[in-house]
């Protein structure tokens, strides 16, 4: 059995070969917008909690219930997202996903009841931005970065922070400028008009990958490839799961109420989204920095590192209510914003050296499923606590303990530790 790239269509276009390390800069600069793109798009609701819930009279849990299916709806997306990757290759796969969501924030923008915000915003853009996100670029990258996969996933990761940094303060000028509803309908109308470009890009090419990496993998998964129901079987996999899991849970009990909880502070409300919207400067030096502490001292030792770092923003999140002041607010944002999403890449790398193969996009897909389950059940968790007790302090507890428990598997599998 051999390891071959998804077949484009029969019209797709020939382009000219360009030298590999420059092919895979260009494959690296596209993964990287469309990332900054869905994830600035989710990451965007921070800052529409409080006009949509002031418009319409609800309470957090019900408007934080739109973010959680955001989140659950990508996690339970991503094994078929890996899947028609295999099959169909990138260009199916990013066009269906601009297109779901250009349909999406439309639909959002004439929306008038909950139901309507949880379908739209919550299933249907939760699955356009994976369609987007990192299960396809993670695959399509490992075409062409082989061992540096790692340090290429860390700048795709990155992309949150980007989205996050342009689209907070933006969307909070758009709202102040236009409405919450004229502001969907703008976000919809960028995303169709990115669809024709998108069309015309040498999609075949770029899915074939470098040759250097793709043919020594085919050899040397001649006589060993991974299947999904062999990968359920192992260790590693449930490992990785309950990692992105408890991970997510801690991280997104707090992410969709960062903004509101600013402003509940006493931060001014745009203050309080552009202080959030500069994690995504410090989320880049922590995605590249914990990649290089990975190769210079090992992958347990980065990733430990990385949870006690994300432990003291949440403590600094919780003292931020008593003391609301710049310098706690730039400490939560450097350390809380720096590491949100810094183990994905190294997740991600050795999640693809234990299972690569042909199904390589089913089973990191299926594996993904948990930080989608576990952002899910955060973000609405985070909602409710914050309903019944009228406050933050056992939200940011139910954060500490998750995070706590997520950083286990590094501790005890020997497999996640190379």
């Amino acid at each position: 059995m051999t390891i071959s790239a998804p077949q484009e269509p029969a019209h797709a276009e020939e382009t000219p070969a360009a030298p590999p390390a420059r092919m895979a800069l260009v494959v690296l600069g596209l993964c990287f917008a469309l990332s900054v793109l869905g994830r600035g798009l989710g990451e965007s609701f921070t800052v529409f909690l409080k006009p949509i819930s002031d418009s319409f009279g609800w309470d957090r849990a019900e408007v934080v219930s739109i973010y959680s299916l955001t989140a659950l709806a990508g996690g339970l997306a991503a094994p078929l997202i890996g899947r028609l990757f295999d099959y169909s290759g990138p260009r199916v796969v990013y066009a269906v996903g601009l297109l779901l969501l250009g349909t999406a924030f439309t639909a959002a923008a004439q929306a008038q009841a909950l139901w309507q915000f949880q379908i739209s915003i919550g299933l249907c853009v939760g699955t356009g931005i994976a369609l987007i996100g990192n299960v396809p670029n993670s695959i399509l990258l490992g075409r062409w970065f082989g061992k540096k996969l790692p340090t290429a996933m860390a700048v795709i990761y990155s992309a949150t922070g980007a989205g996050v940094l342009i689209l907070l303060p933006g969307s909070q000028i758009l709202i102040d400028a236009i409405g919450w509803r004229s502001a969907y309908q703008s976000f919809g109308a960028v995303t169709f008009v990115l669809l024709v470009p998108l069309a015309l890009l040498p999609w075949r090419l770029f899915a074939a990958g470098a040759p250097h990496v793709t043919k020594p993998l085919a050899d040397e998964l001649a006589d060993d490839a991974w299947t999904l129901s062999r990968a359920l079987r192992h260790h590693a996999f449930w490992a990785l799961f309950s990692t992105f899991f408890f991970t997510a849970v801690g991280m997104y009990a707090i992410a969709p109420q960062v903004v509101a909880y600013l402003i509940d502070a006493g931060f001014a409300p745009l203050q309080a989204a552009t202080a959030w919207g500069f994690s995504g400067v410090v989320l880049l030096f922590g995605m590249l920095g914990v990649s290089w502490l990975d190769g210079l001292i090992g992958r347990r030792p980065s990733v430990l590192f990385s949870y006690a770092v994300s432990i003291a923003g949440i403590l600094m999140l919780w003292a931020l209510q008593a003391w609301p002041n710049i310098f706690l607010l730039t400490g939560f944002v450097v350390c809380f914003g720096s590491m949100i999403g810094s183990r994905g890449p190294l997740l991600s790398a050795t999640a693809m050296k234990i299972f690569r193969g042909k199904r390589l996009g089913t089973i990191y897909g299926t594996i993904t499923i948990g930080s989608g389950l576990g952002s899910a059940l955060g973000s609405w968790s985070g909602g409710v606590i914050h309903d019944l007790t009228h406050g933050y302090d056992a939200v940011i507890l139910l954060a500490l303990v998750s995070v706590i428990i997520g950083m286990i598997p590094f501790l005890v599998v020997p497999a996640l530790r190379t």
